[in-house]
């Protein structure tokens, strides 16, 4: 069984935890990261004195690929199992589709970085998966989005009372 792990900054935590508790034991887990490019533009042409001129989008595309690294290895050590981790650079749910192609299962969050709702690369890759896909809730209310520490005179509903002093 080979079951993809769709990685996002901010839902990971949620998807790595399904696919510890519904892949199989001796399933292949593959995490997986994919970066939207900063340009699509063609190369910049050498300047006179042979150098390639200094291109921002190609430097974001390094940092944006070496932080989705990072990220790929605290999901490998949260998930505390053998894996693959592969950082795709592309359209985002292009790519998420790709990699899934052969794939038993691939686990996303259900709200992508949203939690009112699917975004557009979500949405996406729920209508084209080419393989039943585990949408993970993810958002306000589930633990890994509760404040580790509430603010101060916080109740516990989320309201505040209306008058300074009053208890809440």
């Amino acid at each position: 069984m080979s079951v993809v792990v769709w990685i996002s900054p901010s839902t990971w935590p949620a998807c790595v935890d399904a696919a510890r508790c519904h892949a199989p034991p001796g399933a292949e887990i593959v995490l997986l990261h994919a970066v939207e490019p900063a340009s699509h533009a063609a190369p910049a042409h050498p300047d006179r004195t042979g150098r390639a001129p200094y291109d921002p989008d190609a430097r974001l595309d390094e940092l944006a690929a070496a932080s989705g690294e990072g990220l790929l290895r605290a999901a490998a050590r949260r998930l505390g199992r053998p894996c693959t981790a592969r950082v795709r650079v592309g359209r985002v749910e292009r790519e998420v589709v790709a990699a899934a192609v052969g794939a038993d299962l691939l686990v996303l969050a259900r709200g992508g970085d949203r939690p009112h709702g699917p975004d557009r690369a979500t949405r996406y890759v729920l209508d084209h998966a080419p393989c039943p896909v585990l949408p993970v809730r993810t958002g306000p209310g589930t633990p890994e989005h509760r404040p580790l520490v509430p603010h101060r005179g916080a109740h516990p509903i989320g309201w505040r009372a209306a008058t300074p002093g009053a208890p809440g």
